[in-house]
This record gives structure tokens, C-alpha cells and sequence, in this order.
């Protein structure tokens, strides 16, 4: 059995998606199609950076989806690629969206929209209500639970044994990760985002996409999505909606998701998109599971030699 995964916010590099752009005409479709939505070069920007503008939350995330799909798009030429292969999609937070797409819930210029939106709903809710992310290394789930409930801040992402990422207002945060290196942590690092994402300080930005969100209609899929939020497949309209609501404000599920498709039987996981951040996860998770990368040209090289 087979799932295709896609990144989050974190993935993203200066140059992404540029040889698939300039090899597959299906790849430079997705990038010059996000132009036209957006409105301005998200290629250019992809491709020429900066990245510290790359890096910004409302451009990182349609950044992110467009290069996945991209990558998706090309990856749909080789012979191996078989959809009816396929067993579940499934994302890292902003990834979600991508899964979305690749099991045709989705069309790409609806995800992009609803991505746009969603960025500049969570970036203009981040400067209401600030926060801090930071990756907690080398302590279990339980620990840093108490932590969290003793400082007051929250489990933003259970990413894989011994890294979860903590939210919260930045006196929160900062004590909390005091507490985690007294407890044993191996480390704590802040993450380069603007805000506390996944906690209860999104609580607006969740309000206001799901005003933005029911202009959309999702389609039927014959592929399962898994959900961050529940760690489990969704399948019904109503369900994934809500879902991508409190997905905003809540925890993202990401070592129990891959940890479900393992046991139903999920032996190799094509990551579709930047980098190889879930590679790293899922060999901490499972080392026995296959990950296969596609993001570059020579990814796709490598499936058709």
C-alpha cells in the first residue's frame, strides 16, 4: 500500500519547483496558474527569493502548495505512478491542503484561495495576539504535556518520538522550554514563524476562514484524506470542512497519522514536494517504512531509469 504526504510550513528553500518548471510542461502550468490567481510572481519569488519574503507566512503557504502540486504534476508522468495505488493523502498542517488537492477534494485554484486566505487570516490574527513556536527535542509526549499545563502554553505538533512543537503567548513559551531543558530536553528551538500557530490563539483566524470557507464546494474523493486533527481518515464534506477549521487552533496529529496508515497495512510514503522534513519524521516513527522523495527533477529521474 502507498500514501503520498506533503510538507508544511518549514519546507520551503529559494529555487524550489525551478527544474521541474523548466522540465514538465504539467509543472509550469501549476506555477504559471498561481501567478494568474495570485497576482503577482509566486515563481519569481519560488524561484529568485528573497527568502526572507519567501519566508513570510502569506507567502510561504501558497508557496508551499504550489511547488507540491508542481512536483504531484510531474510525478503523474512517470509509468509508476498509479492513482489507483494510491491509499491515503496526507499533510503536515499546510500540507493538508496539498492532500486535499492530490485526492481531487480539492482543485489547486481553490486550495491556493483558501491557503492565500487562510495565511492572511493567521498573519493578522498573529499581530492581535502574539506567540512563539519552538521545537521541544529529546522528551516524551506525557512530560511535556505537564509542561504545558504548568506553563500555560500548548502542543502545537506531535511530529514524531521525542520532537513535539509547543504554542503560546512568548512568556509562555519561553518558561515552558526553561522547564523541558531542566527535565532532560536534549534541546529547544524557535521556529522562524510569525505567530502561535496550532493554539488556542488562532481562535480568530479559525472563525473568520470558516466564514471564508463555506463559499467553497469540496469534492468527492475515492482516496482518504487523513486529518490532522483526528489522525484518522475523512471522506464526508461536512467533516473535512470543520476539520480544517480546528485544524487552525488545534494540534496537528502528525506521528499518530503516519503511525495509523502504517498499521492498515501503508508500507511506502512518496513525500511530495520541498525538502525531505517527513523523511527525517517518519524514519524516527518507523524505520522499517519506505519514503520516497519527490521535489526535484532528478527524483523523477531516478523513478523512470
Amino acid at each position: 500500500m502507498v500514501a503520498l504526504i506533503f510538507p508544511g510550513q518549514g519546507a520551503q528553500y529559494v529555487g524550489m519547483g525551478k527544474d521541474i518548471y523548466e522540465a514538465f510542461k504539467e509543472s509550469k502550468e501549476v506555477f504559471d496558474r498561481a501567478d494568474e490567481i495570485l497576482g503577482f510572481s509566486l515563481t519569481k519569488l519560488c524561484f529568485e527569493g528573497p527568502i526572507e519574503e519567501l519566508t513570510k507566512t502569506i507567502n510561504c503557504q501558497p508557496a508551499i502548495l504550489t511547488a507540491s502540486i508542481a512536483a504531484l504534476e510531474a510525478f503523474k508522468t512517470a509509468d509508476s505512478f498509479q492513482r489507483s495505488a494510491v491509499s491515503y493523502t496526507a499533510g503536515l498542517s499546510l500540507g493538508e491542503y496539498s492532500a486535499l488537492v492530490a485526492s481531487g477534494i480539492l482543485s489547486f485554484e481553490d486550495g491556493l484561495r483558501l491557503v492565500r486566505k487562510r495565511s492572511e487570516l493567521m498573519e493578522e490574527t498573529a499581530k492581535n495576539h502574539p506567540g512563539k513556536m519552538s521545537a521541544i527535542l529529546g522528551l516524551g509526549r506525557k512530560e511535556l504535556e505537564e509542561i504545558c499545563r504548568n506553563t500555560s502554553c500548548e502542543i502545537a505538533n506531535l511530529n514524531c518520538p521525542a520532537q513535539v512543537v509547543i504554542s503560546g503567548k512568548v512568556e509562555a513559551v519561553d518558561k515552558a522550554k526553561e522547564e523541558a531543558l531542566s527535565k532532560g530536553a536534549k534541546r529547544a528551538i524557535d521556529l522562524d514563524v510569525s505567530g502561535a500557530f496550532h493554539s488556542s490563539l488562532m481562535r480568530e483566524a479559525a472563525v473568520n476562514f470558516s466564514d471564508f470557507l463555506k463559499k467553497f464546494n469540496l469534492g468527492n474523493s475515492s482516496i482518504p484524506v487523513i486529518s490532522n486533527v483526528t489522525a484518522r481518515p475523512q471522506q464526508e464534506k461536512e467533516e473535512i470542512a470543520q476539520n480544517l477549521i480546528k485544524q487552525i487552533f488545534s494540534p496537528v496529529l502528525w506521528e499518530d497519522s503516519i503511525r495509523f496508515m502504517a498499521a492498515d497495512g501503508v508500507k511506502t510514503f512518496y513525500e511530495i514536494g520541498p525538502g525531505n522534513i517527513l523523511k527525517g519524521l517518519i524514519r524516527k516513527i518507523n524505520p522499517e517504512l519506505n519514503v520516497v522523495n519527490i521535489g526535484k527533477k532528478e527524483d523523477i529521474d531516478k523513478l523512470v531509469s
